[in-house]
């Protein structure tokens, strides 16, 4: 057995033993179910841990991870988990986040084949192609690249509010809002990025304000 995989099985006992020294109960409670307040849709990117950027413990939040923190309509696996939080769960937030020096992000904006990746990469080039003419006029690439990833949050949260499922929730007056940060790998901070949605009418106004 090689030392990185007996480090992390090490690593889940000592978890387990600090958890029921603070609480005996602890996974007896967590094993009863989850009633979250929160979806978090986020980057695959190991350095963007949901719970831990929001200090939250198991089972407050729900989470879903792909390349790129992506929305897209023909994504079954996002779709379900959607789904399932939404109308099952009953969560009252939906986060979209995204980070600053995002890979999937920053190989859109080239043309480098990078393999089957390139196949998802396609959405978020199209993204791009929809906003090329204010991208292109900033000269600084690194403040291009952060502005791309600001966009790509702010799109995605707009394609999240078009989903069938959301727009059933807010029909039936169902509590729902949608939000868009963006995450600082450098600092730890988040950016809200003020697109914070709870109804058509809030998606009109707020579309019309971010572009």
């Amino acid at each position: 057995m090689n030392d990185f995989y007996k480090k992390i099985l090490d690593n889940n006992k000592k978890w387990v033993e600090t958890s029921l020294a603070s609480d005996p109960n602890y996974f007896q409670d967590l094993a009863k179910g989850q009633t979250p307040p929160l979806l978090w849709i986020g980057c695959s990117d190991s350095r963007v841990p949901a719970n831990e950027i929001v200090g939250a413990k198991p089972g407050e939040v729900f989470v879903h991870r792909n390349i790129a923190n992506m929305v897209v309509h023909s994504d079954m696996n996002m779709l379900s988990v959607l789904d399932y939080a939404v109308n099952v769960l009953k969560v009252k937030h939906v986060l979209v986040c995204g980070h600053y020096g995002c890979g999937g992000v920053k190989a859109a904006m080239g043309n480098d084949s990078i393999g089957i990746i390139d196949n998802w990469i396609r959405h978020i080039k199209d993204v791009y192609r929809l906003h090329s003419i204010y991208l292109d006029s900033i000269e600084d690439e690194t403040e291009r690249f952060n502005t791309f990833v600001e966009i790509s949050v702010k799109e995605q949260v707009f394609n999240l509010a078009k989903t069938s499922i959301v727009q059933a929730a807010w029909k039936n007056g169902q509590e729902l809002t949608l939000h868009g940060w963006a995450y600082g790998l450098n600092s730890g901070f988040v950016t809200d990025l003020e697109v914070n949605i709870r109804s058509n009418k809030d998606l009109d106004e707020v579309y019309q304000l971010k572009f």
